[in-house]
């Protein structure tokens, strides 16, 4: 039998009164979000925006970090440039460093910017190139993760690592009532444009604006103890067993980089870390905001 409207009014508000301690709590707090996976289709998703504009409503400053990779993929192929996945970063020649440029910070992220103005929202968009954000460093080659490795090693191209993030305008922009969006795209001292793993950047960030949490919108709902069985979902996870997943590859591909982002910003004094699915209706509010949550929690 389907619910009468007083039945979900009454189920809303029960709602409402569970997420009175969390915004209480969460009250000027920073929260880094990082966007990709299923939230990052060419309609970006519309409740994910509400969500975010909501946070900043009720007085928590949210920093986005986006991912594109799909569109990215598109764009590659269009062009017949060979595109390929080490230890889940994307290996980038010259030629495909201006392909990744073009499309997240003249597309990806003007897309979401637009998103959040349209409905209500007030964001800015940001490259690591601007004020100096992010400053990078060529990605050294390193040997291929996982237990069969036979130690290969892999040079990622114009595959940069954060060495530092430049927080002031983030802040600032904060402060002024902006929500930032962020392609994660930085700038050596050399001035050379670098592609940045966003999941790296988000922790990155979030370490530099001492945020309280760091959230990861994917496309799966969590850590698996066995990989790809949604019934193995771990709720919450330290930072050592994660690693330890890793070791055994337990956790591979595309989910390392999010892990190792989630580790380094525990170790470095970011709150609580989160992953969670992002396809998932309104999943930054029922992770956030209700005593169960929806995804896994790596911490100390």
């Amino acid at each position: 039998m389907a619910a009468s409207d007083k039945e979900i009014g009454i189920e809303r508000s029960k709602m409402l009164i569970e997420s009175l301690p969390y915004i209480k709590t969460f009250q000027s707090k920073t929260f880094v979000i990082k966007i990709g996976g299923s939230t990052m289709t060419e309609m970006i998703r519309k409740d994910t925006i509400q969500d975010l504009i909501l946070l900043k409503y009720i007085g928590i400053n949210p920093v986005i970090v986006h991912g594109g990779g799909k569109e990215i993929t598109s764009y590659l192929e269009k062009l017949n440039i060979k595109t390929e996945f080490v230890n889940g970063l994307r290996v980038t020649s010259k030629e495909a460093m201006e392909v990744v440029q073009m499309v997240l910070v003249g597309k990806v992220n003007q897309h979401i910017v637009s998103a959040l103005n349209l409905n209500g929202g007030k964001a800015i968009g940001l490259s690591g190139l601007d004020t100096d954000l992010i400053i990078a460093k060529k990605k050294m080659p390193e040997k291929i993760y996982g237990k069969d490795s036979t130690g290969e090693t892999v040079d990622y191209g114009f595959v940069g690592d954060v060495e530092r993030v430049n927080p002031d305008t983030i802040l600032n922009l904060s402060k002024l009532g902006y929500i930032p969006v962020i392609s994660p795209i930085g700038v050596g001292y050399d001035g050379e444009s670098y592609n940045i793993n966003a999941d790296e950047v988000a922790g990155q960030v979030a370490q530099a604006l001492k945020a309280e949490k760091l959230i990861m919108l994917t496309d799966v709902d969590g850590i698996y103890e066995v990989p790809g069985n949604p019934a193995t979902k771990i709720e919450s996870l330290t930072t050592e067993k994660a690693k330890d997943m890793i070791d055994k590859s337990q956790i591979k591909g595309g989910m390392i980089p999010k892990v190792m982002a989630c580790i380094n910003a525990v170790h470095s004094g970011v709150k609580r870390t989160h992953i969670i699915d992002g396809s998932q209706e309104h999943s930054v509010l029922l992770e956030l905001f209700t005593d169960k949550g929806t995804g896994t929690m790596v911490v100390g």
